[in-house]
């Protein structure tokens, strides 16, 4: 096999394009709060309503990720995130014909779902794995970072052409761009493994790829996941929880809420779009920056500090709704918002690189795309609970400070099992739960 052949290795670009596609996927899904306004006046529809949807897509997202590991291992990278892209598109062009909230929550609640769980981090995080052997952290934040840069693009964009020309014109085009652009682009260009192009993973030499081989013959197949045996490793708990909470906080409430939230408190649309723009910016750079550190610091430091900073970055929340009385406060004040865009937006998917790679370390010996799978599931699990339960109990007391308290108790949980987890070692791999393994290790 070759090895440096070119002066750009294909891994790059395997990775340039997991990043569009989480780009264009998971920015037409993180767009959801700029529809939630357009959405409740057209069918009229209660906040709670429209957060059903949300509720149902990120259910539905959170149960196909054990089943995305799989069908990646069945059918490779390129058909699911390819495929799932086209069923995308042409689900964000049906919603153009929507005439009630419950036709919403079949297109995209149900079918755009199921694509967003395809051309997801689950199926990115698998092709790095594949391609990369060395400065893996840093190629997974990269990657990750496609979905922030979905949220920098993509959500303003969407703001602003629901402002002028409407929701209808604004998914019309979404679909559009997803079905006949980035579709065709991971088609045609898209490779499951090195082996494809006749390549070994980035950084793995000749020498390596002999002593792989030697290894492979020595040892039998990776035994299957239980997410039973799973439950029972503190390893996998204590990834699993934060992980849980990292949905609640992000997906959850603050990409679903944070524009509703804005406009409650009377903020113009400029501000509000603003403001999201940074959040989405410097999520960009904490999740690069969360990648590369994640190659040389402690993963488990890591997350420990993401999640305690990300808890005193909600409290700013609070802030603005209890400062004044009135909401003029929060008007004049605009600065306090952007400045809770830009903390917020430093911390928000930086927990994805770390929790991947120690993932990785810790279960080494069984398949990653399953384990992975499986937390994904947690973290959307907590999805759809931190973008339903917020638009409930709105509609309960007219605001968000219960939601916000509870998420930053969260959040100071998630920190704490993020401390102690164990470090990476020989002794604190869980291979002895899977006997067949540990024998084959």
């Amino acid at each position: 096999m070759k090895y440096a052949t070119r002066n750009v290795h294909y891994a790059w670009i395997i990775l340039f394009l997991g990043f569009i596609a989480l780009l264009a996927a998971q920015g037409v899904r993180l767009s959801f709060g700029a529809f939630m306004a357009p959405w409740e006046h057209e069918f009229s529809a209660s906040r709670g309503m429209i957060s059903m949807i949300s509720f149902i897509s990120y259910i539905v997202f959170a149960i196909s990720q054990p089943y995305i590991g799989k069908l990646v291992d069945t059918y490779g990278v390129r058909n699911v995130l390819s495929y799932s892209m086209l069923l995308i598109g042409l689900a964000t062009l049906c919603t153009f014909f929507a005439t009630a909230s419950w036709h919403l929550m079949l297109i995209y609640g149900v079918i755009a779902s199921i694509g967003f769980g395809g051309a997801s981090n689950v199926v990115g995080s698998v092709a790095i794995t594949k391609w990369f052997s060395d400065k893996r952290g840093f190629a997974l934040g990269l990657m990750s970072a496609g979905t922030a840069a979905g949220q920098l693009v993509l959500v303003p964009l969407s703001l602003l052409l629901i402002e002028s020309f409407g929701w209808k014109e604004t998914v019309l085009l979404l679909g559009t761009v997803l079905t006949v652009a980035v579709f065709p682009l991971l088609w045609l260009f898209l490779r499951n493994s090195p082996s494809d192009k006749d390549l070994l993973p980035y950084g793995e030499s000749a020498a390596d790829e002999t002593e792989t081989l030697q290894g492979k013959k020595e040892t039998k197949p990776l035994q299957p996941v239980s997410i039973f045996r799973l439950l029972n490793q503190k390893e996998f708990l204590f990834l699993m929880i934060p992980f849980f909470v990292c949905g609640v906080t992000t997906t959850g409430l603050m990409d679903t809420h944070l524009i509703p939230f804005a406009q409650l408190c009377g903020f113009s649309p400029g501000i509000i779009g603003t403001a999201v723009s940074l959040l989405a910016a410097f999520n960009i750079m904490g999740t690069v920056l969360s990648g590369h550190l994640s190659d040389r610091w402690s993963c488990k430091h890591i997350l420990t500090f993401l999640y305690g900073m990300r808890a005193l970055t909600v409290c700013l929340l609070l802030v603005m709704l209890n400062d004044a009385a009135v909401l003029g406060f929060m008007i004049d004040e605009s600065w306090l918002l952007l400045t809770f865009a830009i903390l917020f937006g430093i911390v928000d998917f930086a927990t994805v690189a770390p929790t991947i790679k120690l993932a990785s370390e810790y279960f080494k010996h069984v398949s990653v795309g399953e384990v992975i799978g499986w937390l994904y599931l947690s973290h959307q699990i907590g999805s759809a609970l931190g973008s339903y339960i917020p638009g409930v109990l709105f509609d309960l007391s007219g605001g968000y400070d219960s939601s916000i308290l509870f998420s930053i108790g969260l959040l100071v949980l998630a920190a704490t099992l993020s401390f102690i987890l164990p470090a990476i070692s020989a002794s604190t791999l869980p291979t002895p739960s899977y006997p067949n393994a540990a024998k084959n290790g």
